[in-house]
C-alpha cells in the first residue's frame, strides 16, 4: 500500500488510500469488532452473567408488541397489578404499552424493576 500523505504545518494530517484498500481495512475492522463481541458474550456465558431473552419476548417484539407488554404477559402479571406495583394508573400503563405515551426514565426504571429486567430491555 502506498498512501498519499497530506501534511499541515509540516506534520502528517491525512492519508489517502485507494478505495479498494479502504474497503479491505473497513471489513477487517468490522470483523475484529465481531470477534470482540463474540469473546465478550462467551465470557459472560462462562461467568453465568449473560442476558438471556426468552424467545417469546423476541418474537413478540418482532411482531410489533411493546416490550413492556411482552415482558408483562410473559411473567403473567396483569396490567392492574403492574400499575399498582409501579404506583401509576392502569390507564397510563396501557397508554405506554400501546405507545400512545412515553414513560419517563424514572417510570421506565420502576417498571423494569417490577418486571425483574434491565430497563434497556424495555426500550
Amino acid at each position: 500500500m502506498n498512501p498519499q500523505i497530506i501534511e499541515k504545518n509540516g506534520r502528517p494530517e491525512w492519508a489517502i488510500i485507494p478505495y479498494k484498500e479502504f474497503k479491505v481495512i473497513q471489513e477487517a475492522i468490522e470483523d475484529a469488532e465481531d470477534v470482540r463481541d463474540i469473546e465478550e458474550n462467551l465470557k459472560a456465558i462462562n461467568e453465568n452473567n449473560e442476558t438471556a431473552i426468552p424467545g417469546e419476548i423476541t418474537f413478540a417484539t418482532l411482531d410489533g408488541i411493546n416490550p413492556i407488554r411482552a415482558w408483562r404477559k410473559y411473567k403473567k402479571i396483569k396490567l392492574n397489578e403492574l400499575a399498582k406495583k409501579v404506583c401509576i394508573s392502569a390507564s397510563y400503563l396501557s397508554q405506554i404499552e400501546n405507545e400512545k405515551r412515553n414513560p419517563t426514565i424514572d417510570t421506565l426504571k420502576l417498571i423494569a424493576s417490577a418486571l425483574g429486567v434491565e430497563a434497556d430491555l424495555l426500550i
